[in-house]
């Protein structure tokens, strides 16, 4: 059983709940199985097969359903990959590798290598952000552009959220949907295939863990990037993570979202924007 759950059965009906939901995705999409040196990864795929890739990592705690909407207004002009991470209530691999290591981006390898994709834009959320920027420093020529939603490893972690989930813990189910009301800054969403029965309260948070980069590390970023942040993120400090991209990363592009929390909405025309742009970036600081 995965050890992000408690039990077999909520496993079971997580990825019951999920399948069901792959079946409606709103847009023509492969379901595709493949290996890797942590074990299968699942991965959706959508849109012009000679398109250009764009390559999607979700967020701690989540899956491949998180992207739905946003695919299907970037499958007009990508070859989208939304890609099940690792270790996450997906269905792929229940490894998880140590941050920080190769592993990640050697398993990230392996997956592009079994799509035929030599190079890609890649575009992360959080955990997914975090493991986006750590790729792109270790493997630059794969990257084209990098988009990043309140990526972790760069603003300080803010630890107000370990202590709501210590206090929330034992309240079981409600304990969890009031804990991530306080940490994504918005009602948590309700169906199953999005928040498992039964995963671990400090689960949902295992980007809080995730090395933070340093300034030699972020100046490896030489393609363009846009980074978009919520003022109101209670996980992580998006002023910070503005005003170190600012100094290390001249060719980011940084939105900052002064009412928007930990879980943005709504910025797929922004993104598809940003990836279609051909010349010059802009920084908002």
């Amino acid at each position: 059983m995965n050890s992000l759950y408690t039990s077999a059965e909520g496993a079971r009906e997580v990825e019951r709940r999920y399948r069901e939901f792959l079946e409606h995705w709103p847009v023509p999409s492969e379901h595709l199985r493949v290996p890797t040196r942590e074990g299968e990864t699942f991965v959706v795929s959508c849109g012009p097969r000679d398109a250009p890739p764009l390559v999607l990592l979700h967020g701690s705690k989540a899956n491949t359903a998180m992207w739905a909407a946003d695919a299907a207004v970037w499958s007009a002009r990508f070859r989208v990959h939304a890609i099940d991470m690792i270790g996450e209530p997906g269905l792929s691999a229940p490894s998880r590798p140590a941050l920080g290591s190769d592993a990640y981006a050697s398993w990230l390898d392996d997956v592009l290598d079994a799509l035929h994709v030599e190079h890609a834009s890649v575009a992360g959320v959080s955990l997914g952000g975090w493991l986006a920027v750590d790729y792109a420093t270790r493997r630059p020529e794969r990257i084209d552009r990098l988009v990043l939603l309140c990526p972790g490893g760069i603003g300080r972690q803010k630890y107000g959220v370990l202590v709501a989930a210590l206090l929330l813990a034992p309240f079981g189910r409600r304990g969890r949907r009031a804990l991530m009301r306080f940490a994504l800054g918005a009602r948590p969403p309700a169906e199953p295939h999005q928040e498992p029965e039964g995963a671990r309260a400090l689960a949902d948070f295992v980007m809080l863990i995730a090395p933070v980069f340093g300034d030699d590390l972020l100046r490896r970023l030489t393609k363009p990037v846009l980074v978009i942040v919520g003022g109101r993120d209670t996980m992580l400090d998006s002023y910070g993570t503005r005003r170190r991209m600012a100094r290390n990363v001249p060719q980011a592009t940084v939105d900052l979202l002064p009412e928007a929390g930990h879980l943005l909405r709504g910025q797929a025309t922004r993104i598809l924007e940003f990836l279609r742009a051909t010349e010059g970036t802009r920084h908002h600081v």
